[in-house]
């Protein structure tokens, strides 16, 4: 049914008043004078109208119209972020049904904007509680060295150097995780600068393989491309961010490996990109931890990875490079059998 406007039911109310008065002009000639002027009986009725919609519409404008219209400016401008006087509605408009619109509009965009603020509010939470978690195991490990070394180690040869040795370590982790940190901040921000160029996908790949050969025969895992390919494979991309996406994947391969696994680097031509996996056979991942492997400190076995060392936050730096090379990273596992990261970059 459709709805009258303001402008509408003063015209309404006018008329039915004139037709009103109308009639009672017309019993009051009949009963008292037996004869009905219908001429007398239409000019009082017309000056009538006349006077009731003037009047009326003179009140709706001044005692409901203009209150309403300056709540309704208040909420358009507060809503658009504008202070635009000229925003007003007309008073033969709607003018509950459009009050009532803006009030329903500002309401769900400022619920939206509550849910995320919350949202941030719960992330920033997190994310200095995971900072803070990082910082804190090599913080404490220090200090329990340096107080040792203080107590009297310095002068026991038999723990002093070790110590240093140590405690140079845990210095060393938490380089590596502010040096991250200042990393993805910049990625996130989108401050850190991409600078492509056309260079030897292969030849990358052998060489990270080649650089971390050390640590994956802590674990007797071997590092080995699929097969031996003909010729460089050009792409174009940051090489030293590539290089990193490279390190950090295989690091990760390694450090969740079983031991005597494997971790192969695989190349695949998809027509205008790479295909690139890095492919294990270690413990695997379970399907629910997937959707969040990227995020910033999230790990899958919290004691067992902290334990392993690194910042937590190698896959989430890898996601970001990606990214910012207009490519995409994908991962599939599964428990007990192994995990495979993909990305794709355009070729040269």
């Amino acid at each position: 049914m459709k709805k009258l406007n303001p402008g509408a039911i003063v015209f309404v109310t006018s008329i039915s008043i004139y037709i009103l008065i109308g009639f009672f002009s017309i019993v009051f000639q009949y009963l008292f004078f037996s004869d009905i002027n219908w001429g007398f009986a239409f000019l009082i009725s017309a000056a009538c109208f006349i006077v009731c919609y003037l009047l009326l519409r003179f009140m709706l404008k001044t005692f409901i119209h203009d209150k309403i219209n300056l709540i309704y400016k208040s909420i358009h401008n507060l809503k658009t972020g504008s202070s635009n006087e000229k925003n007003s509605i007309n008073i033969d408009d709607d003018v509950f049904q459009n009050v009532n619109k803006e009030v329903q509009e500002w309401a769900d965009y400022n619920r939206n904007e509550i849910e995320q603020l919350k949202k941030l509010e719960v992330y920033r939470k997190e994310f200095v509680g995971n900072v803070s978690h990082e910082l804190k195991t090599p913080i404490f490990a220090i200090q329990g060295y340096v107080l040792t070394l203080l107590d009297g180690g310095l002068e026991d040869e038999t723990i002093n150097r070790n110590y240093l040795q140590r405690t140079a370590s845990n210095v060393d982790r938490m380089i590596n995780i502010v040096e991250d940190l200042e990393s993805i901040s910049q990625l996130e921000a989108g401050e850190l600068t991409i600078y492509p160029e056309k260079f030897d996908l292969l030849f990358l790949a052998e060489d990270a393989v080649h650089s971390l050969e050390i640590n994956a025969e802590t674990k007797s895992i071997k590092l080995l491309l699929k097969e031996v390919y003909e010729g460089p494979i050009k792409v174009v991309g940051d090489k030293e961010k590539i290089r990193q996406v490279f390190t950090n994947l295989i690091v990760n391969s390694i450090k969740y490996g079983r031991e005597g696994g494997e971790t192969e680097v695989r190349f695949y031509d998809m027509d205008e990109n790479i295909l690139i996996e890095i492919a294990d056979n270690g413990i695997g991942i379970a399907k629910h931890h997937l959707p969040r492997l990227f995020e910033r400190f999230y790990r899958v076995d919290k004691s067992r990875a902290r334990n392993q060392g690194g910042t937590g936050l190698g896959l989430a730096i890898v996601k970001h490079i990606i990214e910012a090379h207009n490519q995409t990273i994908n991962v599939r596992s599964t428990e007990g059998i192994g995990s495979t990261f993909s990305f794709t970059l355009k070729k040269a």
